[in-house]
């Protein structure tokens, strides 16, 4: 299983915390400095079952200065897809990708859920 996270995100050390207090082990991946490819997160995207809106940081600071809640309607998958790849900081974080599942954002109880 990886997980990819952006240290400075205090979600994301939450989520590491509470993967360590499970005794759940874990590849861990900057999600910044090691930006998903579009190759990964088209398969990733394909095997999650979510809505591709779910992958987007809607929160994060980039997001909001490229307009993306505007724009994100009109934009193909495929064109989502692209702009997702090309900054990791666009990416929802935590991301989780397991053989059997994928999981964006840190909610506990999905966590709990697929992991314990």
């Amino acid at each position: 299983m990886v997980v990819l996270v952006y240290r400075k995100c205090s979600t994301c050390v939450k989520a590491l915390k509470w993967l360590e207090a499970k005794g759940i082990s874990y590849e861990e991946r900057a999600i910044v400095e090691s930006n998903p490819t579009y190759e990964e997160l088209k398969e990733w995207y394909e095997r999650s079952g979510l809505p591709l809106k779910r992958f987007f940081n809607t929160s994060g600071v980039l997001y909001k200065e490229m307009k993306l809640k505007d724009k994100l309607p009109d934009m193909s998958e495929e064109e989502q897809l692209k702009l997702l790849a090309t900054d990791g900081k666009l990416v929802k974080r935590p991301l989780v990708v397991a053989n059997d599942f994928i999981l964006t954002g840190f909610k506990e109880a999905d966590w709990e859920e697929k992991m314990c």
